[in-house]
């Protein structure tokens, strides 16, 4: 079975086509107005059970199913979203108003990502096998055999992403984890871009049936409230939620899955300010420099980044008004752009413009409108780069400053000295990312400044800009509330396939009945943690002495 790129608007549960629901939604193209066809069927409450309790039932089918297995699918799964070739792309233009270049770059990150987790699954030392042998004669209590390793949770809610269309939606990052973990998906996509999610949802579909895995490994439901979603997120075979959008999203289904009679975790990453700080000699030094970066960074993707700088903290002084004024040439050059759709263009504009109301707070550029944009009419979805300008002061005593505005904007907040901009970097809500611009002979003075924005970020960059996430082993792409309902886990790298597995420990376990992986013969060769040792060696059958 190969994808088909013919759209229907049905769901697909468990590989099979269903349209029961009467309620519509279309694709529509934010650059023009125009909707696309065909119209999407949301799913109801029967087609979500459904779908949730064929997850259930492939999650029990499927756990004879090796790593090898695992890495198999999710290689065939890029194979799958390959093959779609140009239809796909079309369609991600027609729905996001992204360029061709963007779509087919986040194509490559996408399948790139999946052959990533699959070879994680084949490796196999993910699950982290954990052996301590039996001590039959140790006095005065005897030690039994114990093993421990991490295991699949079961089926997990994915919610599709608006602002990556395929990176962090259908096939995307959480679903690669879950399925690189042994968990079957249930998918809701993003109402912005249905045909997109169809046409990836049907590849993932048809790469289960070629690897022979349960069809309930995967589903897709449609919807464009908060019913569908959070109906999902309600059922009780969903075990973990995946989820990559606004804060207000984001704790609705943090909160109802938390109401559950029986509570299930949910990994979202949500709002950030992603915060810049200059030191006055680096700014001295490569103020314009810094300020064509920034630039570019601020209005990278309409600055619709998950870690599009948000906020800029720079200390007064004649140097930072000449980088305030490079950085205001830069952005009046550009125009306003077009961004994913409508209700996106509309939270910016609203929230930008409460920013610039405040007291004490001024338009230190704004982009042109149209000028050298898409050279289109507006379309309801365009949003003109803008940054605004205020003192360290007025930043403290605005709390509503310190919330994300999603889109090409910025905040540049200059301060009195290092001293407040350290202090107000300690108070900063969690984000996902924080930058510092210094000299090598401002290490010790802004030492201060990195050690506050450990403990409000996940990442922190130095001279550089924070969007573009690598997708690696040692990437961490989360942080504190509220860029994140799970601070200590990553959505972006590896170490994601660990929201979807849990620790089970096995005591006296007959070797017959063990999981591969803490056998003693270690037939997958992986690396495990024998007797408080790391080693890829087998163990002997017999007790310990």
């Amino acid at each position: 079975m190969n994808a088909t790129t013919t759209l229907t608007g049905a769901n697909l549960i468990a590989g099979q086509e269903s349209a029961e629901g009467n309620a519509l939604n279309a694709g529509v193209n934010p650059v023009d107005g125009r909707i696309l066809a065909p119209f999407f069927h949301e799913a109801t409450a029967r087609e979500i059970g459904q779908a949730v309790r064929e997850a259930t039932n492939a999650f029990r089918a499927n756990k004879g199913r090796t790593a090898e297995d695992w890495a198999a699918l999710l290689e065939t799964i890029a194979e799958e979203i390959e093959n779609l070739g140009d239809v796909l792309v079309e369609r991600v233009m027609a729905e996001t108003g992204l360029p061709e270049g963007r779509v087919r770059g986040e194509r490559g990150r996408t399948t790139g990502q999946l052959r990533l987790f699959a070879g994680v699954a084949r490796e196999g030392s993910w699950v982290d096998a954990r052996i301590e042998t039996a001590l039959p004669d140790r006095a005065p209590i005897p030690r039994p055999d114990i093993r421990s390793m991490l295991r699949p949770i079961g089926p997990v809610a994915v919610f599709g992403a608006s602002n990556f269309p395929l990176a962090f939606s259908v096939a995307g990052g959480d679903t690669a984890s879950a399925l690189a973990a042994g968990c079957p998906v249930v998918c809701k996509a993003h109402p912005a871009h249905p045909g997109t999610s169809e046409l990836v949802g049907r590849a993932v579909s048809a790469a289960v049936a070629r690897r022979g895995f349960h069809p309930g490994t995967f589903s897709i439901v449609h919807g464009t409230g908060a019913a569908v979603g959070l109906k999902l997120v309600q059922e009780p075979g969903i075990e973990a939620v995946g989820f990559t959008g606004s804060l207000g999203a984001g704790r609705a289904i943090f909160d109802t899955a938390a109401g559950r009679a029986r509570p299930v975790p949910v990994y979202a990453e949500m709002g950030s300010t992603n915060p810049v700080f200059l030191m006055p000699a680096a700014t001295a030094a490569r103020g314009e420099a810094i300020a064509a970066g920034l630039a570019g960074s601020v209005t990278l993707g309409s600055g619709q980044f998950c870690t599009s700088p948000g906020l800029v903290f720079a200390v007064e002084g004649p140097d930072t008004e000449s980088f305030a004024a490079w950085l205001a040439a830069r952005i009046e050059e550009q125009g306003s752009q077009t961004m994913l759709h409508k209700g996106i263009a509309a939270g910016f504009s609203a929230g930008l413009g409460r920013a610039a109301q405040t007291a004490g707070v001024t338009t230190l550029a704004l982009g042109a409108e149209n000028g050298t944009g898409d050279g289109v009419a507006d379309s309801g979805a365009q949003g003109r780069p803008c940054i605004l300008r205020t003192s360290g002061r007025t930043f403290a005593a605005n709390p509503h400053l310190h919330e994300e505005v999603f889109g090409p904007a910025s905040i540049l907040v200059v301060c009195e000295d290092t001293d407040e901009m350290t202090s107000l970097a300690a108070g900063l809500e969690g984000s996902l990312t924080g930058t510092v611009h210094m000299e090598a002979t401002e290490t010790a003075d802004a030492s201060p400044l990195v050690g506050c924005l450990e403990d409000v970020v996940g990442r922190v960059i130095i001279n550089g800009f924070p969007t573009g996430v690598e997708v690696s082993h040692a990437m961490h792409h989360g942080g504190p509330y509220p860029s994140t309902t799970a601070p200590s886990t990553t959505s972006v790298g590896t170490r994601a396939i660990l929201r979807f597995a849990r620790p089970v420990c096995y005591q006296d376990y007959p070797e017959t009945l063990l999981p591969a992986a803490l056998t003693n013969g270690n037939p997958q060769g992986i690396m495990r943690m024998i007797n408080g040792e790391r080693t890829r060696v087998s163990i002997s059958s017999e007790p310990a002495a």
